[in-house]
């Protein structure tokens, strides 16, 4: 028997969304006002889906205090109130929430064994959000 289980977290950050392989024009068509020079910044709220067995013994898939922890740790105090230009994960890459997506993904899956990683889901505003499953290996993109 497998049962999910699902964690929101809350961290702010800003960015600016630029390519250098772009021209400023092209810059500005692709990214629109996401390409201001000062840049924006967003509530992203996470959330993140965790699966396995129940244990017997704590009738829970994971110990939440654990979980929360390492995501507080890892997660919300690397990101929160900073540029996220500024982060190695985005030296090369173009600091878009999709990208922030696969990225808290990853750091939770290398960190966290205890239970199955299913998705991390990033809301950057109430129209966007953006989720990552490596078992679908698809990013699914949600812009209302």
């Amino acid at each position: 028997m497998k049962v999910y289980l699902s964690r929101r977290y809350h961290f702010s950050a800003s960015h600016r969304l630029h390519s250098d392989a772009y021209t400023p024009e092209q810059n500005r068509a692709a990214y629109g006002k996401c390409n201001n020079p000062h840049g924006h910044g967003h509530n992203y709220v996470v959330r993140i889906t965790v699966s396995g067995p129940v244990d017997p013994v704590t009738g829970m898939v994971c110990n939440l205090a654990e979980l929360d922890g390492f995501v507080r740790r890892v997660i919300c105090e690397r990101f929160d109130h900073k540029n996220l230009n500024q982060d190695s994960a985005f030296e090369k890459l173009v600091p878009t929430t999709e990208n922030l997506c696969r990225e808290i993904h990853r750091v939770v899956k290398s960190g966290f064994a205890h239970v199955m990683l299913e998705d991390v889901r990033v809301d950057e505003t109430s129209n966007n959000s953006f989720e990552y499953s490596e078992r679908e290996r698809h990013l699914i993109s949600v812009c209302k």
